[in-house]
């Protein structure tokens, strides 16, 4: 039986490994520069390294690396020995700080939007010490931000953590101006639920479309799906169960405080939780989470699924993301506490992100935004695409009366009772959850749940912190001068204009229903369908303005992205019709060849010996020359199509070409070849079916 609290951050040079192994000099300029966001001295960089070092190779490292996260949306590393020859064939292990403080990576080779031409090779990694160090595969990580020679941006990391430092110093001033004069600075704290598909991997290895794609591009539905709800919270199949134990203990390892975890809706898929940690941590976590994950899964033959949309007819995956703001000293700025209408501070945050998530849901449509998350996004087992804030009755009705200048009175606290005796009675919640919105108050957070599974949350973070600390910013600016005397005055009027103005992105309802799109569209919101309709929002003038002025991105950074995210749209969808052709040109039409020959056969041996001619054979035979031929031909299509796409020089026109007519021609290849799938013996499929994948773990 494993020792959880020895476990626990084990591999990682955490606050007390460095407590322990640094002298307390060290030890205190460290975490100044953790807590406080000060430069750190050359002389505590090196005795930092040297202490790094020496607990790496305690625990079996030989190598370290600069971990660090560039706009692929994975995790990259070059790896280092510590390793110095001396002379006479000798070596001693040595890390000096500046090797931990910097290094040197070729940033043309990654997506840069043009910020860097292939020629212009050299990138840098800058440690950063508010995320831990942790050991992985016998090498110490240093998470990083990576920048290019000029000094532009070219990860996640980076935009992330100046976007926290925006919203702390803003919003440190506004809560100092509330009254609370002892806070210094604020934190966004983050909880990334994580979503999963597991399948057998001998199963999966059969399958091109999963190993190219993430996603089964062919294949008929099930007799049985998700319609029973039996899956979900259902009991763990114990290979499931043994993958899970196994996570959480090498998450464990890591410092990554896994809670939670469960049977999610679709057969086959789960979810798990962690607690809430500091956004930037948050985000470093997750991305190792996804990695864990995957390798975790493979130790026990099963591949571990983060696409969005595995399966066709199938709940696909999501992420929701827990935010929430908390001062250094302690408070959360979304806790209402027991009288929220007399909650002053909590009004004016709660207001400020309303008027946030309003005035900027375009973003944070587009922060969620990629080929994959397109598949879910709108359908009924995920948010909408249109943006709104569910805020449940009470804070509805605190809202309703600050608008009508009325009394609100506090509701009591009503006690369930279930009508067993035996069952204790217990505080109901003030009010219900809201599955079907993208942007739900829970309690004392917001969770963001339109994200999707394989995707880093850094960049909904950074549009969610940069959004807000502008609602800070205007709302400081305003109030920054104002007698002490006249504040709360002012403030409940301020409250009432900027609900009356940002009230329409307010919504309690069902967001699957046709009404609300409708009923969205007349209250002015946005409603973007897909990726290429929303991605021009990120170089609207007014956008590029907000990022600049709160000092996220330069413009050019923000061109950049937009390049890359289009560039990496247009990529999915290629690879994605040129994986489609190739299975069908090369397993399916030949197995369904096979099969209307089998078919052929059978018929003819009849005749001949019988005279005999099976009505129902000749049926089948004939839907399955009927289906062979439209296939041929539609393929013939997808690839003429496909061909043309490649040649259009502009991204977003090439995006709307994907989207319009390899996505239609795509479809319409597959909605004949599932069809016909129904129909064919399974000794004739050239892979295995979802019955297989998703039943056989």
């Amino acid at each position: 039986m494993a020792n959880i609290p020895e476990m626990y951050g084990s591999l990682v040079f955490n606050n007390k490994v460095m407590r322990d192994k640094l002298p307390k000099d060290i030890y205190k300029a460290l975490r100044r520069t953790i807590d406080n966001n000060t430069h750190l001295d050359k002389d505590v960089a090196n005795a930092v390294a040297l202490a790094m070092k020496e607990w790496a190779v305690e625990n079996g490292a030989t190598h370290y690396t600069h971990w660090f996260q560039p706009m692929t949306g994975f995790t990259a590393e070059k790896h280092d020995s510590f390793i110095n020859p001396i002379g006479d064939g000798e070596i001693i292990m040595e890390f000096s700080g500046k090797e931990l403080i910097k290094g040197e990576s070729d940033a043309s080779s990654f997506p840069s939007g043009g910020l860097r031409a292939t020629c212009e090779a050299r990138g840098y990694t800058a440690w950063d010490p508010t995320s831990p160090a942790f050991i992985k595969d016998r090498t110490l990580c240093i998470p990083t931000a990576f920048c290019s020679f000029s000094g532009e941006a070219l990860d996640k990391k980076t935009p992330l953590l100046r976007s926290m430092e925006a919203l702390s110093n803003i919003a440190t001033k506004v809560v100092n101006l509330l009254g609370n004069t002892d806070v210094t600075s604020v934190s966004t704290t983050v909880g990334a639920e994580q979503e999963y598909f597991l399948v057998d991997k001998d199963l999966f290895d059969q399958r091109k479309d999963l190993i190219f794609t993430g996603r089964t591009l062919l294949g008929s539905n099930p007799p049985k799906g998700q319609e029973m709800d039996d899956h979900y919270f259902g009991s763990l199949k114990p290979r499931v169960s043994a993958f899970m134990h196994d996570l959480d203990e090498e998450l464990w390892k890591f410092g990554i405080p896994a809670k939670t975890k469960h049977n999610e809706v679709a057969p086959a898929q789960h979810e798990l939780a962690p607690i809430f940690e500091t956004g930037n941590v948050a985000a470093d976590h997750n991305q190792l989470i996804m990695e864990v994950m995957k390798n975790t899964a493979l130790k026990h033959n099963l591949v571990c699924l983060l696409h969005e949309k595995p399966f066709e007819g199938i709940n696909g995956s999501g992420k929701h993301d827990n935010w929430s703001i908390t001062t250094n000293t302690g408070v959360n700025l979304l806790d209402p506490g027991k009288t929220p209408a007399e909650n002053t501070q909590f009004l004016v945050v709660l207001l400020s992100i309303i008027k946030a998530v309003d005035e900027y849901a375009d973003l944070l449509r587009l922060s969620v935004a990629s080929a994959s998350n397109d598949h879910r996004l709108g359908a009924n087992e995920a948010p909408p695409a249109i943006i709104s804030i569910f805020l449940g009755d009470e804070l509805s009705a605190i809202l309703e009366s600050i608008e009508n200048d009325t009394f609100f009175e506090q509701s009591k606290r009503i006690k369930m009772d279930t009508g067993a005796t035996v069952l204790p009675h217990f505080t109901k919640d003030t009010t219900d959850r809201n599955r079907t919105s993208p942007f739900a108050f829970t309690g004392n957070k917001f969770e963001f749940r339109s994200l999707g599974s394989s995707s880093s949350i850094s960049c909904p973070n950074v549009i969610l912190n940069t959004a807000v600390a502008e609602a800070f910013t205007q709302f400081y600016e305003e109030f920054k001068d104002v007698p002490s005397n006249e504040l709360d005055e002012k403030i409940r009027n301020w409250a009432k204009t900027t609900l009356a103005k940002h009230k329409r992105v307010l919504f309690n309802g069902n967001g699957y229903s046709d009404e609300w799109v409708e009923e969205a569209a007349r209250r002015g919101l946005f409603n973007f369908r897909s990726t290429p309709d929303v991605l021009p929002r990120y170089i609207e003038p007014r956008n590029i303005e907000l990022f600049t002025k709160h000092h996220i991105y330069t413009e050019s950074e923000v061109r950049a992205r937009y390049e890359i995210l289009l560039e990496n749209y247009n990529k999915t969808i290629h690879i994605e019709s040129k994986t489609m052709v190739s299975m069908l040109n090369h397993q399916f039409l030949p197995a369904l060849n096979n099969f209307a020959t089998s078919l052929a056969n059978s018929i003819n041996a009849k005749m001949t010996a019988a005279g005999i001619s099976s009505v129902a054979e000749n049926k089948l035979l004939k839907k399955a020359c009927t289906a062979y031929d439209t296939i041929y031909e539609r393929v013939a299509k997808l690839v003429n199509d496909t061909t043309y796409a490649e040649s259009i020089e502009d991204m977003l026109e090439a995006a709307n070409y994907y989207h319009d007519v390899i996505l239609a021609d795509m479809e319409s290849v597959r909605s004949v070849a599932d069809a016909i799938e129904h129909l064919i013996p399974e000794q004739f499929l050239p892979y295995p079916s979802y019955e297989k994948l998703l039943f056989s773990v």
